[in-house]
């Protein structure tokens, strides 16, 4: 038998001749709409093919030793910037006192004068450069009665230096009345001039990955035996009209822990915007008492985000090889080779006044507050032991996308075909009813 007798027996398309077919108007209305549901469905196959989505997992957080960098701007309108203070402590023992170093103060006028920028200057308010070059070189400059070692003889030939022998001693300082390195500089007539001014804090500060606190409070801070305090002298003036009075009144403007996510990121995945990654970003409390205190309980979990067509491999060469990388950003620079770094997080928050009572304002007149502590806005945060990995990925793969495709075409075609018999059947029925 020759080759083609044997494929054509197992043809399983049997064709008609033309001779043998039959076509109808209704059977092109269903050609031409079949096509049309072809090429729609066609379509949404291929959208669902290039959709890109999150699929997250949740794992224990193994990293060691690792800094976290938290991105703060918050404005304090009736707080001057020589009295503020930034301070960060942790319970690994570490503590910034007076952060100087990634941080700018912004002085702003009074909110009556519309809370417009004067000056902006690095946190190190009193660096070196404010010493008096026009003093003698051998002028040793007495410490305001701080008492010495008679074996280490120590001068204080700025107002800044006396303060800072007057913090280790843990002694108030005021505003340096009758010490001759203050009244020199004119440091009292420096306070009194911001007295009605604003600040804002904008900048980074790095902290190790553990439990720990960052707070703005005013006046020089210091430790008194196991105990964290601040002069408070200069904060609290007797005899100020309430609406001049110093109050820890503050808005922030953003407070993130780690990289912010790039646009095109936030853009595509619409639960990471801002505001649900940095929930206390434009937060606004006003209080009319100097003496009042705000707490902000921060839970940070730590999150991946690694992009389409991601690498572990080289990107694990590329965690451990460029030290020198800003926290979290190796993705943003090697695009899908690397992953993005970064911190979400989850807070409440907690305020009350230092003088004490209860809350009958607040609408719990049985809830007692205490009646201590130092003003100021306080940010506590806990590192969650679990890490957050949000995985980009495509729902289907291109087999799966050329199955479908085929299953579309087959069953329209199928259900069409279903459709035009019926018709066609119904058509020649009706045609004998009215003969007969």
């Amino acid at each position: 038998m020759p080759a083609k007798s044997r494929f054509t027996r197992l043809d399983a398309f049997a064709k008609t001749v033309e001779d043998a077919r039959i076509r109808t108007t209704s059977g092109g209305i269903i050609t031409l709409a079949s096509f049309l549901i072809i090429l729609y469905l066609v379509w949404g196959e291929w959208m669902e093919y290039t959709r890109v989505v999150i699929l997250p997992e949740l794992v224990v957080d193994k990293s060691r030793g690792e800094k976290m960098e938290i991105h703060l701007n918050v404005t304090f309108p009736r707080l001057p910037c020589e009295l503020l203070t930034l301070d960060v402590m942790d319970v690994s023992g570490e503590q910034q006192v007076g952060v100087v170093h990634g941080v700018n103060k912004v002085r702003l006028s009074s909110p009556a004068e519309g809370g417009r920028v004067i000056d902006v200057r690095s946190l190190e308010l009193h660096s070196e450069n404010e010493a008096a070059k026009h003093l003698d070189p051998n002028y040793c400059g007495e410490c305001g009665g701080v008492p010495q070692d008679a074996s280490e003889k120590r001068c204080c030939n700025t107002c800044e230096e006396v303060r800072e022998a007057y913090a280790q001693h843990q002694w108030a300082f005021g505003k340096g009345e009758n010490i001759e390195q203050c009244e020199r500089e004119g440091y009292a007539q420096r306070i009194e001039a911001q007295r009605r001014e604003g600040c804002r804090l904008e900048g980074i500060i790095r902290v190790n990955k553990v439990v720990g606190n960052f707070h703005i409070a005013p006046g020089r801070s210091f430790t008194s035996g196991n105990f964290h305090v601040h002069d408070l002298e200069n904060y609290f003036e007797p005899g100020v009209a309430d609406n001049e009075k110093h109050t820890m009144t503050h808005e922030i403007h953003q407070l993130r822990f780690g990289p912010q996510l790039p646009d095109e990121l936030s853009d595509r995945w619409q639960w990471t915007d801002h505001h649900h990654t940095n929930p206390l970003d434009n937060t606004k409390q006003e209080t009319d008492q100097a003496a009042y205190n705000y707490m902000y309980f921060v839970k940070v979990v730590s999150t991946s985000y690694l992009p389409l067509g991601w690498d572990p491999l080289f990107s694990s060469a590329i965690h451990n090889g460029e030290t020198d990388a800003p926290l979290g950003a190796h993705g943003l620079a090697l695009g899908n080779q690397g992953s993005i770094e970064t911190h979400q997080y989850s807070v409440t928050s907690h305020k009350r006044s230092l003088m004490g009572g209860n809350a009958a304002d607040e609408g719990h007149k049985e809830r007692l507050h205490a009646s201590s502590g130092i003003p100021g806005v306080f940010f506590n945060y806990d590192i969650s032991p679990m890490k957050v990995i949000n995985r980009e990925a495509r729902p289907k793969t291109f087999t799966g996308f050329l199955t479908g495709i085929c299953a579309i075409i087959g069953g329209t075609l199928t259900v069409a075909a279903a459709v035009d018999r019926g018709l066609y059947e119904g058509a020649l029925r009706v045609k004998k009813l009215h003969s007969s």
